[in-house]
């Protein structure tokens, strides 16, 4: 019979590349509550009306990589495909700006769009994300920088770039596109035809088109800071000072833009240079009118979202990823079967004592439970014989210097952290001196 495999375009995170995610996982977290940023879980489909209205029909995520199906009710439903548009359904669904003017929600999710997979880009992917719903404040765009900042350099990370762009109110917006388009008009012929789609509807993606002729004939344009109403061009500039301010350095990128209506102001990216061609670590920018877009008020708001696969292989590259997996922190062996369902107990006695402890769970010779012990990396062994354990005690052994001792049994759990504290102090420095170095 045929064995199944994964569908392309996914990934099995096996042990010990998933202890790689965890660490990861557990920085952000970590950062996210530092902030006070409060964890909001989204369906993982919805209707696809969200994302048509959300992202926008005129996007190549919409038009071409959706994974949209019909449920027996003949309603159409789409795995999601980005994080915003359920974030922003779900605060207006649950009246959460009602309860607290500002909210401030991060997600770690996996997305899923049907696109052709390469390095870094595949069909289920994970992201994580924050967003600030209902502050119009400058403020709140330079904290969400600062989080993701903040965010990789816990992490080690060095070797990106923030580039930052206005996008402007929504009297620029309209106003720029006609500059835009009366501009390109004379270059129409020899744009891209997707670029020459976009023209009418969506002109602003023109500057973002990554093919050569296209970037050549937009290296001229009008730029978007240069036709900001006073207010965009007040908000820009305190988005620019605040990120002065705090030491942020930073690159003004007038291709940097947001196609869609709702986007407004700030827009940016973090740029990593150790990731080839597809250097995007993340983005983000404000959406005052998204909310007003899937049916709610009019609410500011702003954040951004970050590729997880592409953070990983950023700290891959920088070398800043635990070399080691996860290693218990004991292994109890018994050298016949007498023992075992006392070994057992004893086991789980430490475990609740917060000891990482593995048994033998396929009845194996004591010389086979020290190899399988080694293996794993314990750095101690407790071999827990009949006799030994009449007496109430065992034998414990220090894998990692040699040196064994009895050990009474009442006192096996406080002499076990005893002896692991200093490893686990040294492990803890090694990892900063490898992320700060």
């Amino acid at each position: 019979m045929q064995k199944i495999q994964k569908i392309k375009g996914t990934q099995d995170i096996l042990p010990p590349e998933s202890e790689k995610w965890q660490f990861v996982e557990n920085t952000i977290r970590d950062i996210m509550h530092r902030y006070g940023y409060h964890e909001i879980r989204t369906p993982i489909f919805e209707e696809t009306a969200l994302f048509a209205r959300g992202i926008g029909q005129l996007t190549d995520i919409v038009s071409k990589e959706m994974y949209t199906f019909e449920d027996r009710g003949k309603k159409s439903l789409t795995l999601k495909p980005e994080g915003t548009a359920p974030v922003m359904r779900a605060v207006i669904e649950h009246s959460l700006t009602v309860a607290r003017p500002v909210n401030k929600l991060y997600y770690i999710s996996p997305f899923f769009r049907q696109e052709n997979p390469q390095s870094g880009r595949f069909r289920q992917f994970h992201q994580f994300g924050a967003e600030i719903i209902g502050s119009p404040m400058p403020e709140a765009d330079v904290e969400t920088i600062l989080l993701g900042l903040d965010i990789y350099r816990a992490l080690g990370l060095s070797s990106f770039v923030l580039k930052i762009n206005s996008v402007g109110d929504a009297e620029s917006r309209v106003n720029y596109k006609n500059v835009l388009k009366e501009w390109l008009k004379p270059h129409f012929d020899a744009l891209c035809r997707t670029c020459q789609e976009r023209y009418e509807q969506n002109p602003l993606r023109i500057l973002d088109c990554k093919e050569t002729e296209c970037r050549r004939i937009t290296a001229g344009a009008p730029k978007m800071i240069d036709n900001l109403t006073p207010a965009a061009e007040e908000h820009f500039r305190a988005v620019l000072r605040m990120l002065e301010e705090n030491d942020v350095a930073f690159e003004i990128d007038h291709r940097l833009v947001r196609g869609l209506d709702y986007y407004t102001y700030t827009a940016y990216e973090f740029i990593g240079s150790s990731l080839g061609a597809q250097n995007a670590l993340g983005g983000g920018g404000r959406y005052d009118l998204l909310a007003q877009e899937l049916g709610g008020k009019p609410t500011p708001s702003v954040g951004f979202a970050a590729g997880i696969e592409r953070l990983l292989m950023a700290l891959e590259a920088e070398n800043l990823l635990p070399e080691t997996a996860l290693r218990p922190d004991m292994y109890i062996a018994t050298p016949g079967a007498e023992g075992r369902m006392q070994a057992y107990k004893l086991a789980q006695e430490l475990r609740a004592q917060g000891i990482r402890v593995e048994t033998d769970l396929l009845g194996r010779s004591l010389k086979a439970q020290m190899r399988e012990a080694n293996r794993n990396g314990a750095r101690l062994v407790a071999i827990a014989g009949e006799s030994e354990l009449q007496a109430g005690k065992v034998v414990l052994k220090n894998l990692e210097n040699g040196e064994q001792q009895d050990v009474p049994l009442a006192q096996l759990g406080e002499i076990v952290r005893k002896m692991l504290a200093p490893i686990d102090s040294q492990t803890a420095t090694v990892r900063a001196e490898n992320r700060d170095s």
